[in-house]
């Protein structure tokens, strides 16, 4: 929540202040930046579409109250994960997505059931963990930094996105299936070769 909070004191700030702003949130990016293959554009456009997509789906106070909807955006392509009460709830949040200024491809697995137990929620944040550890074990392939991975774990499902190579994707599906607790694995990768 911090972080939250840091983006959305930049976005306040560059209403009136201009270049300041983008000195902050640029250095608020950055950090991340440095080892991804997105550029440093792509990363700030990134945040500030998860931002309008929380704000929007945070609008309708049934998707936002009854509803557990996570939202991850990666070069554009947005995943869309959780659970909501009905077909009509899950179209409803891909819609108010979809409305978000440099949205290229919505991933939308929401899943139409009750929502995840607080022990569910932990779980998943320890597999998303053990994946990410797994993940720096891959040394043999050449210049592949794990950093450049975004793993996102809801009910059990691991969702990988990022900018990588086919022999890279099929190196980290394999290594991210061993990981214990993971129930499937779902790509939502973009391709560099």
């Amino acid at each position: 929540m911090p972080l939250l909070r840091i983006f959305l004191l930049a976005a306040a700030c560059a209403a009136t202040a201009g270049c300041a702003a983008a000195l902050i949130g640029g250095a608020a990016a950055g950090a991340g930046a440095a080892h991804d293959r997105r550029s440093f554009g792509s990363v700030i456009d990134d945040n500030a579409i998860e931002l309008g997509a929380y704000d929007n789906l945070n609008k309708d106070k049934e998707l936002a109250l009854r509803n557990n909807v996570e939202i991850v955006s990666y070069n554009g392509t947005v995943l869309l994960m959780g659970e909501v009460g009905s077909t009509e709830l899950k179209s409803r949040a891909e819609s108010k997505v979809r409305e978000i200024k440099g949205v290229r491809r919505i991933v939308n697995e929401l899943q139409v059931r009750e929502l995840t137990s607080v022990v569910s929620s932990t779980r998943d944040k320890w597999i998303t963990g053990r994946t990410k550890l797994a993940l720096l074990d891959i040394v043999d392939l050449p210049r592949f930094d794990p950093s450049r991975v975004n793993v996102t774990t809801q009910a059990g499902v691991v969702y990988l996105m990022g900018l990588v190579t086919h022999p890279e994707a099929e190196r980290i599906v394999a290594i991210v299936r061993e990981v214990p607790g993971v129930a499937s694995v779902v790509k939502v990768f973009e391709y560099t070769d």
